[in-house]
């Protein structure tokens, strides 16, 4: 539901004279509810009303249609916003009063007449914009405080927030779309990911792999990391492919290993050697090849499986892992025993309700069988759902065997699931006008959705887990507006916070060396100028003693050498209360941001930890883009 604000400076003694003048100027309808603040002495009055629809309010405003749209200053479509008609507001501003609508908050303020500027018919108020926007916010702030809804600046400061690569403005998107596994529905990664190890183990134990006293340890690896098949390694890279930290089999490399081994290689995820970990879903695969390379290494891995490298041995432990997914042992204990692995979000469906209600055309795009999928949402949707609602009932288009990333990327046939044991026939064209839940098919395209809705490009948001199935490929085949869920962005967040202190002294000691350091140079050079009778850089530098010159270069080099012994394992450290082995996910380094967080930023345009934080935005927001520091900021 949309809810739009009418506030008056009126004392509580005025309130009915004040409800009486805003029902003659036809703004109340049976809609709406009368809210006194005896606190601010303010009259409040509640419109709840449908966009679109015919309920109240649906008089009063006016959506911007996607035929006649405009772009703003920063670039966004204006499609979808909501407007004041001007008969009404020239009705209003009749009866003495000015009717003022700020789009950020849904908040429509009834103030004392000043004056109407202009001829165009857009109302404004007297005095400069910033003092009336400073006001104006004070007020959003107050009512939504009033309300006791959280305001979207402090959702955005939490571990639940929404965070925005690239400026979105989520009005102007007419479709939505989502991913299931791991984005509609989060799996307990010990649970499922560890089933699907122990599956994967059984199977390499049957091809003759020696797996006993092995066992699923998923701190082992992290998301973002990149497997050098090549070398049997597990590395860490920074924004620009350099390698920061690597581990062989399950033994982490020390600083000068990783710097001899990778100091003239970057990581080119274009090169077939390296393997991405995208999702939690490579979580199981990456731990078993990583102790498979230590079998390996220690020579217990029987020479009947012919000879073996690095990268035949990931294609034998990947076949394993393939083998129980296709068998479907795996899926089918899931689907017995869903409570096992899957954790309930009950926020989740009402978010995803919001976006319906509030005229989002809702589509579910899912590499799963439609059995599968049918049982899994059924648990994980329809208990939190009002009015006998199913998870179906959500959605517009359901399409299962999707055959993602090829689904974004050519064309292959679309067929309808026509009965509840998922028999099928072919067509050529979505159907969304159901009279109850939206159309289910299997297979089909992007292009044939985006043809089926009249819908294209920007006006879509894709949602998935997947950097590369889901989010890199319909940006750069479709362009399609992406966000990324990625749910260890909440544990992330609370480690950056508990590393504070930490990061603090770190910076600190470095900054300490930094000056020590410059101080230390500048002496060296004036050393090495006398050493071929030249001058220093200045007359106190040159008249400087020999003696007094070389004694303060020594007592600074075994001051910098004392904090290189303290800053080292600090940095080593660093990251530690996110994952010991690899630090934080989103860095490489203190300052730099790893391979993950670029491949995030570049084709990302939001990105959060689960679905149902859109719930404490509205389907209304307008995401914008922070500002982006640069080397030289600080300079200037």
């Amino acid at each position: 539901m949309y809810a739009a604000e009418v506030l008056g400076s009126f004392s509580a003694s005025s309130a009915m004279a004040a409800t009486k003048l805003i029902r003659n100027a036809g703004f109340i309808g049976p809609g709406f509810c009368i809210i006194t603040s005896m606190k601010s002495g303010r009259v409040s009055t509640m419109c709840r009303c449908s966009v679109g629809s015919k309920s109240a309010g649906g008089d009063v405003f006016s959506v911007t249609p996607s035929n006649k749209y405009d772009v703003d200053y920063l670039g966004q479509s204006t499609k979808g916003d909501l407007n004041v008609k001007f008969e009404h507001l020239e009705a209003f501003v009749a009866s003495g009063f000015v009717f003022r609508f700020n789009m950020y908050y849904a908040v429509v303020n009834i103030v004392n007449f000043g004056s109407l500027v202009g001829i165009d018919g857009h109302a404004t108020l007297e005095g400069p914009i910033e003092e009336v926007a400073r006001t104006e916010a004070k007020e959003a702030e107050d009512l939504l405080g009033d309300l006791g809804i959280p305001s979207p600046s402090s959702s955005r400061n939490s571990p639940r927030g929404i965070f925005c690569s690239r400026t979105l403005n989520l009005r102007s998107i007419s479709a939505i779309g989502y991913d299931m596994d791991y984005t509609l529905m989060h799996y307990n990664v010990m649970a499922w990911e560890g089933r699907a190890y122990d599956y994967c183990m059984e199977n390499l134990k049957n091809m003759g792999f020696p797996v006993d006293g092995l066992a699923f340890d998923p701190d082992l690896v992290i998301r973002g990391l990149v497997i050098d098949k090549d070398r049997g390694n597990l590395v860490k890279a920074d924004r620009f492919g350099y390698v920061k930290r690597a581990m062989h089999g399950t033994k982490m490399l020390s600083t000068r290993a990783v710097s001899e081994m990778y100091g003239r290689e970057l990581v080119d995820l274009k090169q077939s050697r390296w393997e991405f970990l995208n999702t939690l879903f490579s979580v199981s695969e990456a731990v078993a090849y990583m102790q498979m390379v230590d079998r390996l290494d220690d020579g217990v891995i029987s020479p009947d499986l012919g000879p073996l490298d690095y990268k035949g041995l990931y294609k034998a432990v990947g076949k394993a892992l393939f083998r129980a997914h296709v068998e479907g042992r795996l899926k089918s204990e899931i689907m017995s025993k869903p409570e096992q692995f899957v954790e309930p979000d009950p926020e989740l469906p009402l978010a995803l309700l919001d976006q319906k209600e509030a005229g989002k055309k809702l589509l579910l795009i899912t590499n799963s069988d439609y059995l599968y999928t049918d049982k899994m949402m059924r648990h994980s949707f329809n208990r939190f759902l009002p009015n006998d609602m199913g998870w179906r009932d959500l959605f517009d288009i359901v399409i299962v065997s999707a055959r993602k990333p090829e689904f974004f990327q050519t064309s292959h046939p679309m067929y309808e699931v026509v009965t509840g044991e998922g028999l099928m026939r072919p067509c050529f064209k979505a159907k969304t006008e159901h009279k109850c839940a939206g159309g289910l098919y299997s297979g089909g395209s992007a292009q044939m959705v985006e043809n089926s809705l009249n819908i294209h490009g920007d006006e879509i948001l894709y949602v998935g887990d997947h950097i590369y199935t889901d989010v890199s490929q319909s940006k750069v085949h479709l362009r399609w507006r992406t966000a990324l869920i990625c749910r260890e962005l909440e544990e992330e967040y609370s480690a950056l916070i508990q590393s504070q202190s930490h990061r603090a002294r770190l910076v600190e000691l470095i900054n300490q060396k930094e000056i020590v350091g410059d101080l230390f140079n500048q002496l060296r050079l004036a050393l090495q100028r006398r050493s071929h009778s030249r001058p220093a850089q200045t007359l106190a530098a040159t008249n400087l003693a020999d003696e007094d010159l070389t004694e303060s270069m020594q007592r600074l080099l075994i001051v910098m050498q004392r904090l290189d012994e303290k800053i080292a394992p600090m940095l080593e450290a660093d990251g530690e209360h996110f994952n010991k082995r690899w630090g934080f996910l989103s860095r490489a380094g203190l300052w730099d941001k790893s391979h993950l967080m670029r491949q995030i930023e570049k084709y990302a345009d939001i990105y959060t930890s689960r679905v149902s934080n859109f719930l404490n935005y509205t389907p209304f927001m307008y995401f914008r883009s922070q500002e982006q520091n640069l080397a030289h900021d600080s300079y200037s």
